[in-house]
């Protein structure tokens, strides 16, 4: 598989935080090269590696590792620009799994530390800066609270920080730049909470108007409600028109 264009951005990132053959007495990884550790290049290869394996490690190989082992587990090809990177590199970090489950608790949703379609419409129903900025927090909550984190904790949080940096200008160089024509990206609009609050309270001081009593309604559980529902479908509608344009392509 040819990688992405987008996963080799990423990863040069990534490597500018994990340099090369590391093998310190109180980092529990033990000997890393690239990031990559004893264990981890043990399992890419089906057999037990050793040290010198790891001293040996190409980036070539390493590369493969990074994206069959964490680029690929966090389905970061389906993710916005910026969320990429952000998760991509917590995944490297602290593994894939935490990764997932770190994002869910940013998006409120289950965090079952799996992708599934629940999450990945949330992703795709939220800012992805805000997003980021979100996962930042989590993520240094979570390091911080780790024995090892008077050792490694400031290199961590200038990770952290440098990659949230770099996570922000790859998602806001997604977006148009001023003076030229914009283009209204009907689905984030439905599926913004901003935009559904202020229309509910505009909706519920007109019926207020009228004499009807809105006092009883749970504003933000409606607004909750309604943005799940646009986002379900929206993730509905993408998968319908693939399916379709795949069937197109193969006809």
């Amino acid at each position: 598989m040819t990688p992405s264009a987008n996963f080799q951005t990423a990863l040069a990132l990534v490597l500018r935080h994990e340099g090369g053959f590391v093998h310190h007495p109180d980092d529990p990884g033990g000997a890393t090269k690239f990031g990559i550790t004893q264990e981890t290049l043990s399992r890419a290869r089906g057999v037990p590696a050793t040290v010198a394996d790891v001293r040996r490690l190409s980036k070539a190989e390493a590369a493969e590792i990074y994206r069959r082992f964490y680029w690929e587990a966090v389905r970061a090809d389906e993710l916005p620009p910026g969320l990429q990177l952000a998760l991509f590199d917590l995944a490297v970090h602290s593994g894939p799994k935490r990764a997932v489950t770190l994002l869910q608790k940013v998006l409120d949703v289950e965090a079952d530390g799996r992708l599934g379609p629940v999450t990945m419409a949330a992703v795709r129903a939220a800012d992805p800066a805000e997003t980021i900025r979100r996962l930042t927090r989590e993520r240094l909550g979570f390091l911080s609270r780790l024995s090892t984190w008077p050792v490694f904790g400031r290199g961590w949080r200038r990770r952290v920080l440098a990659v949230e940096r770099d996570a922000i200008r790859l998602a806001s160089s997604s977006t148009p730049a001023t003076g030229k024509p914009v283009m209204f990206d009907t689905k984030t609009i439905l599926a913004s909470r901003t935009v559904w609050a202020n229309l509910i309270g505009l909706a519920a001081l007109i019926l207020g108007m009228f004499g009807y009593d809105t006092s009883t309604v749970d504003e933000s559980a409606f607004q909750e409600a309604l943005v799940q529902v646009i986002a379900a479908a929206s993730f509905i509608a993408s998968t319908v028109f693939r399916i379709l344009a795949s069937k197109q392509l193969s006809s």
